[in-house]
């Protein structure tokens, strides 16, 4: 089953974002997400977190609108992201897409980036997109859609990634090793139509970008 997560941050209303949220079988707002959700005319299946971001006029509206509402303390072990990405688990979603996750605050981006990690190893095919970017955690192997010119960058985020090979791009690898901290991974570009990253041993952040 197909889920949307979107939350309160930075999030352009793009035709890739309405197609997301048209095909999603499970949409859940995360907090402040409601406004986005309010903008775009689209009821939540459910709204979780601890609502300190959320408007009271949006938090109404969708109460009117009798969208179930789990709400949870502000003194929380966890942020209202990850409480979604587990309720979406709980109720068998089997592909998730994290909308309005980046923004201004770092923090709030890394931790929503890092939730890719824990999906990637229950093997739940998961992804962020905003305007710019689409965002993938790999531990084995993906393939991505683009246009030539899209930019492809592999970021290792475990001491090193080993066994590494790219197909479909500009400069393309083949079992290459990429430790923590170089760049060589940055900016590569899509040659294909379907770019194809695959891992032996490690970590990998992919990102396709446009300028």
């Amino acid at each position: 089953m197909k889920c949307v997560i979107i939350a309160n941050g930075d999030l352009e209303y793009t035709k890739d974002i309405h197609r997301v949220l048209k095909d999603a079988q499970l949409i859940i707002s995360a907090d402040g997400g409601a406004r986005h959700l309010r903008a775009l005319n689209i009821l939540p299946h459910i709204m979780i977190g601890d609502f300190d971001s959320i408007s009271p006029a949006d938090k109404l509206f969708f109460k009117e609108k009798q969208v179930r509402i789990l709400t949870f303390s502000s003194r929380k072990n966890h942020t209202d992201s990850e409480l979604c990405v587990s309720w979406a688990l709980e109720n068998n979603a089997t592909d998730i897409t994290l909308l309005g996750v980046t923004g201004t605050r770092l923090d709030h981006t890394l931790a929503n980036i890092f939730l890719l990690k824990k999906l990637a190893r229950l093997h739940i095919p998961a992804r962020i997109i905003n305007k710019n970017n689409e965002i993938h955690i790999v531990t084995d192997f993906i393939e991505i859609k683009g246009q030539p010119g899209n930019f492809l960058s592999i970021i290792p985020v475990t001491e090193k990634v080993t066994g590494i090979t790219l197909k479909g791009l500009e400069y393309p690898l083949v079992n290459a090793t990429i430790e923590m901290g170089s760049s060589l991974g940055v900016s590569n570009s899509f040659k294909e139509a379907v770019a194809s990253v695959s891992i032996e041993k490690g970590i990998l952040i992919v990102t396709k970008s446009i300028d």
